[in-house]
């Protein structure tokens, strides 16, 4: 919800893209009839926010394509994939600008607030303008525009630049544990972990697995509330923008993958604190 709520904040109308299967992130082709079918229209959107789900990137190359045919810029909300690899090329650094979290819940924390980077200096001006309440120079204290009030404090920022350099640490842990996973399930019929997708590294910020009902034997549902009773946490994967209260209505291009992403995929527990046993 995060990654879209800023559109309406802004008074924004949005449309949602379809994942795609082989990454669960936004589909390349979808997005292409998107934009084909917003150009015949003469109503191109001004930005394109893609993404990175559960640690794994977007298949930029075709997306960045298809948004430079339109000149279209590129936002990356790699919220989730700090320490994902696109390519060789880490999450949020292909588009023009891009987001980070650094909640409590991802690959390493500040326990709050986030990142922006930007490939040109004034973009990052610019934010920093907006953050410290849109102060113009000056002695007084004086505004033309409304800013905010959202930056990291020293001391978070602080604990952030430590914690990267852990990051590998974290990243290699991460992996372990989705992996651990997928073998101890390995004679288990209708259990599949998400695709690691050929094209970069996923990070397995969250073990994130589908469920086969039928040769599994048991209903997502009813594993979750399961793992409940023995008091181990598991969560739905994200619910579809698109079935939101808040976004019904909205334009969509497909949403059929999303939704049975949805229905049938488990977060088994995921952080890199978790020991062995």
């Amino acid at each position: 919800i995060a990654s879209v709520n800023p559109a309406l904040w802004l008074g924004a109308k949005v449309t949602f893209i379809d994942s795609d299967r082989a990454s669960w992130n936004m589909d390349p082709a979808r997005l292409a009839e998107a934009l084909e079918d917003r150009a015949r229209r003469g109503r191109l959107p001004k930005v394109v926010v893609v993404v990175h789900l559960y640690g794994q990137c977007a298949d930029m190359d075709p997306i960045l394509e298809a948004c430079g045919r339109y000149g279209v810029p590129v936002l990356e909300d790699a919220a989730e994939a700090l320490g994902t690899l696109y390519k060789g090329r880490p999450a949020g650094t292909m588009g023009a600008i891009a987001a980070f979290s650094f909640n409590g819940n991802k690959i390493i924390t500040t326990t709050g607030g986030g990142m922006l980077v930007a490939q040109r200096k004034e973009l990052v001006d610019k934010a920093r303008f907006w953050s410290t309440q849109a102060r113009d120079p000056g002695i007084a204290y004086e505004h033309t525009e409304m800013g905010y009030n959202y930056r990291l404090s020293n001391v978070l920022a602080g604990i952030g630049r430590g914690q990267l350099k852990v990051l590998a640490d974290r990243v290699r842990r991460r992996r372990e544990i989705a992996f651990a996973y997928r073998d101890a399930f390995a004679d288990l019929p209708g259990l599949e972990l998400m695709p690691q997708a050929e094209y970069g590294l996923h990070t397995n910020w969250l073990s994130v697995f589908l469920v086969d009902a039928e040769r599994l034997g048991v209903e997502r549902d009813a594993l979750i509330a399961a793992l409940e009773a023995a008091n181990i946490e598991s969560r739905p994967v994200w619910k579809p923008i698109h079935l939101q209260p808040l976004y019904a209505g909205a334009a969509r291009f497909g949403g059929e993958v999303a939704e049975d992403l949805f229905r049938r995929g488990i977060c088994l527990p995921s952080s890199s604190s978790l020991t062995a046993e």
